[in-house]
């Protein structure tokens, strides 16, 4: 398998998508945008969280489920996210090359 490259905006959404997968709410598009403009304060669009997961989606690394039409949304219905196995992996993959790196550091580098 090829290494699977992630910008950090991909790598932000994957995670988020992580995180959310398994709550109540579930991890579609708002959601999605809600946790990481939280954790990053940073303003994230609902739009640009989808081009981004179709993107990941398209890479294999997060699937898709269409899920029931509710009348709050008028009669639309949510397309819910979660990992895929590849996803896992690339995960995994990116958090052992970063704490590669950060403990590659000398230890007084932060003093």
């Amino acid at each position: 398998m090829s290494r699977t490259y992630l910008g950090e905006f991909e790598e932000l959404v994957l995670l988020a998508v992580a995180l959310l997968q398994q709550h109540p709410t579930g991890a579609y598009g708002v959601t999605i945008a809600d946790e990481l403009q939280q954790r990053t304060h940073r303003t994230t669009s609902v739009t640009g969280v989808h081009v981004v997961l179709y993107r990941l989606e398209e890479k294999g690394l997060v699937g898709s489920a269409l899920g029931g039409a509710t009348l709050v949304r008028g009669g639309r219905r949510k397309r819910f996210f979660t990992l895929t196995a590849a996803g896992h992996q690339v995960l995994r993959e990116m958090r052992q090359l970063r704490m590669g790196f950060w403990e590659a550091l000398p230890t007084p580098f932060f003093s």
